[in-house]
């Protein structure tokens, strides 16, 4: 029997067009949904936090914010802060790869040949990221499906391949790399719009000739012609939905000619992040990883008067009070940028929806180190904002050093993604972490 794809090739489209008329689904709008649009963020920033200008003094919903959190100020009410949440995760590899890599697979590192500090050498992670656990759950539904299923958005990742670069993965040995130009980003989320105008024409040619077949073929053979119109009307109506959202939402625009470099790095932050925003704007996907730089990553923060490099700095002990006033402005940098996200999520309505997309996001702040100079992956600097996942914001939680396991699983079940265990389920057997309902 002829196929639909026999019969489109013997239309005469060319070669080149033929994924597209195959998966013009993925073109599509997202469809007026009857659920809420969750979404979830995971930023990375490296190489610890500087503790007594970090965490609140006070716990519950009367606290001060420290220097670090202060551009936060105007979302406190919208804050969690949650301290005394472990990376118990061992084996092999260092502290900074197994805080990079079990930072959201919870889950050991495989044996491997990446040397690291003075510990073993180690490979990739043993297991799939919440992340994409999450975004797989939502697209295995109807309702909550999107084009991406996730975004992996980074920010002066370096190009080599190793356990200190990568923090999401599909699954075993399937690390993620995460995209760091933000013009190839772009092309990524919008590069088909010349494609969908070039089917549009194709496919109104399509139409036609079939209305001519239609007259000089048998009756049998006008019931197989009227499923491949039906088809070809189909496709009309994605291309017609996929305008829809083109006429709704403006494209961004990107500055040109930003370079790939260390002084870059605040451009191209801000440049992702508007990348970022406007993909949730079009549902492009509901997850989403934010990944400045690496772990052990040695950014020069020059824009801020500092020549260091930042994990250089962080190696610094306790009583260096000019390191550590400097890691406290890098820090306070990356939680400015946070802030940006915050703001700009919280002044874009809801697509066809109520509130903003800040009502519905949220967003993880995260660290592979709990203190730079220390390498412990105790008290790891975690901060969520966002109301995405009905959490009870706006307060400072101390937890008695439970595993991060126990977090990954309640961002699971946030989604009404059920898991009972989550990466090693020897972290899990207190289930999901309390309190933060």
């Amino acid at each position: 029997m002829q196929t639909r794809r026999d019969f489109i090739r013997k239309l005469g489209l060319s070669a080149a067009a033929l994924p597209f008329v195959s998966n013009l689904s993925t073109f599509a709008a997202a469809e007026a949904r009857h659920v809420r649009k969750q979404r979830l963020v995971v930023l990375f920033s490296p190489n610890g936090t500087v503790p007594w200008d970090f965490w609140p003094d006070e716990e519950g919903e009367n606290f001060t914010l420290k220097r670090i959190l202060e551009p936060l100020k105007d979302f406190q009410d919208r804050l969690l802060v949650v301290k005394g949440v472990c990376d118990k995760v061992r084996g092999d590899g260092d502290n900074h790869m197994r805080g990079m890599g079990c930072l959201l697979t919870g889950i050991e590192l495989y044996p491997g040949n990446i040397q690291g500090g003075s510990d073993t050498p180690a490979g990739w992670a043993s297991g799939i990221s919440i992340d994409q656990e999450i975004a797989r759950f939502l697209q295995s539904r109807e309702e909550t499906r999107t084009r991406f299923g996730s975004l992996e958005f980074g920010v002066m990742v370096p190009d080599r391949a190793d356990t200190w670069t990568r923090m999401s993965y599909l699954g075993p040995n399937k690390p993620v790399a995460p995209i760091d130009d933000p013009y190839q980003m772009f092309r990524r989320l919008y590069g088909q719009v010349q494609q969908r105008e070039v089917l549009t024409g194709v496919l109104d040619v399509v139409h036609q000739d079939l209305q001519k077949i239609s007259r000089v073929i048998s009756r049998a053979d006008r019931q197989l012609l009227e499923e491949h119109a039906e088809f070809v009307r189909g496709m009309e109506q994605q291309l017609r939905s996929a305008k829809d959202v083109e006429a709704t939402h403006v494209l961004p625009v990107l500055e040109p000619g930003i370079r790939e470099e260390n002084d870059s790095i605040p451009q191209i932050t801000r440049m992702q992040m508007e990348l970022l925003v406007n993909s949730f704007v079009n549902d492009f996907a509901r997850v989403a990883t934010f990944q400045i730089t690496n772990s052990v990553g040695q950014p020069k923060m020059r824009w801020l008067g500092i020549d260091e490099g930042h994990h250089e700095l962080s190696h610094e002990p306790n009583e260096n009070k000019e390191a550590h006033e400097k890691l406290t402005k890098i820090n306070t940098w990356y939680c400015e940028q946070l802030a940006f996200l915050v703001r700009r999520l919280a002044e874009t309505p809801e697509p066809g929806g109520h509130g903003s997309l800040l009502d519905n996001t949220l967003i993880v702040w995260g660290n592979e180190l709990g203190q730079g100079n220390s390498h412990t992956l105790d008290n790891i600097p975690f901060l969520m904002v966002g109301n995405g996942l009905d959490f009870r914001m706006g307060r400072s939680l101390v937890y008695p050093r439970v595993p991060h396991n126990r977090l990954l699983l309640a961002l699971a079940h946030g989604f009404g993604h059920h898991l009972e265990t989550f990466g090693n389920p020897g972290f899990c057997k207190d289930g999901v972490l309390t309190g933060l309902v």
